[in-house]
C-alpha cells in the first residue's frame, strides 16, 4: 500500500510515517518511480508504534523493543528492560488512577452529589 493509504488506514499523518521511517521505526520498499510501499503488517506496526508513544517510550526505545515485539526473541538485557518500561507504566497508570479518583470526588462535590470534604478541598466562609 501507497503512503497515504497507510497514513488513512492508521490515523497517522504522512509526515509521521515519514518520521517513523527516519527512525528505523517502520520500513518500507519503492516502486520504480520512488513512491514508498508498504506490506499489509505496516498497519498494525504503526498502531503499536503509536501505542508505545502515548505510553511514553521515546522514538530510540521503541526501536530497541520492535524486534523482541516481531520475533519474540529477547536477551536477558532485553527483558530487564521491558520490565522496568512495563513497571514504568504501570506507575503513571497508578498516578493517572488517583488524579481520576480525585477529579471525580471534585466532579461530585461541585455537583452538589457529595461534600467538598470527600474532595480534600476546605471551604472558604
Amino acid at each position: 500500500m501507497r503512503i497515504g493509504e497507510l497514513a488513512t488506514r492508521t490515523g497517522v499523518s504522512v509526515r509521521a510515517l515519514r518520521y517513523y521511517e527516519e527512525q528505523g521505526l517502520l520500513t518500507s520498499e519503492r516502486s520504480p518511480s520512488g513512491q514508498r510501499r508498504y506490506a499489509d503488517s505496516a498497519v498494525d506496526r504503526v498502531l503499536w508504534i503509536q501505542c508505545l508513544y502515548a505510553a511514553g517510550l521515546s522514538s530510540r526505545t521503541i526501536r530497541e523493543f520492535l524486534p523482541c515485539t516481531y520475533a519474540s526473541v529477547a536477551t536477558p538485557a532485553d527483558i530487564a528492560r521491558l520490565t522496568a518500561e512495563r513497571d514504568r507504566i504501570n506507575a503513571q497508570m497508578a498516578d493517572l488512577a488517583t488524579t481520576r479518583d480525585r477529579l471525580d470526588a471534585i466532579i461530585a462535590a461541585a455537583s452538589g452529589t457529595a461534600g467538598a470534604e470527600a474532595c480534600g478541598i476546605a471551604q472558604s466562609a
